[in-house]
């Protein structure tokens, strides 16, 4: 397990969210992999990456489901689907049926405090 700061711990085991356009890997463009911060386990990779405008890292989809889970949440007074990390269960954020059409129309919107990168060499 990683260390994780106060804010990150507030997100992935309190299931809390960054403020929007305030994560680091916002515009993180480079080619690599997305990691949990918790527990390093591949959740995402560059080429599922895109830019929603949503103010968060978003997604077309996992680097495999089997890395992820599905809740719903009905937190806020509304419904969503919360995506957690398989390996330790911690929040990551929230999956959205508004994605780009031509890949699949999912829009995983991802919080960066639950991330870490690794580019590739």
């Amino acid at each position: 397990m990683n260390k994780l700061s106060p804010e990150q711990d507030r997100v992935i085991n309190g299931k809390g969210t960054e403020p929007a356009f305030s994560g680091e890997l916002l515009h993180e463009d480079r080619t690599g992999d997305f990691l949990c911060a918790q527990c390093g386990y591949l959740l995402f990779r560059s080429n599922a990456k895109f830019d929603s405008g949503s103010g968060w890292p978003s997604f077309t989809e996992p680097a495999n489901i089997e890395n992820i889970e599905l809740h719903t949440d009905t937190s806020h007074g509304m419904i969503r689907t919360e995506v957690t990390c398989r390996s330790c269960g911690g929040h990551l954020g929230h999956v959205f049926d508004d994605g780009p059409v031509d890949k699949g129309g999912q829009r995983y919107c991802i919080n960066s405090l639950s991330l870490g990168f690794e580019p590739d060499e």
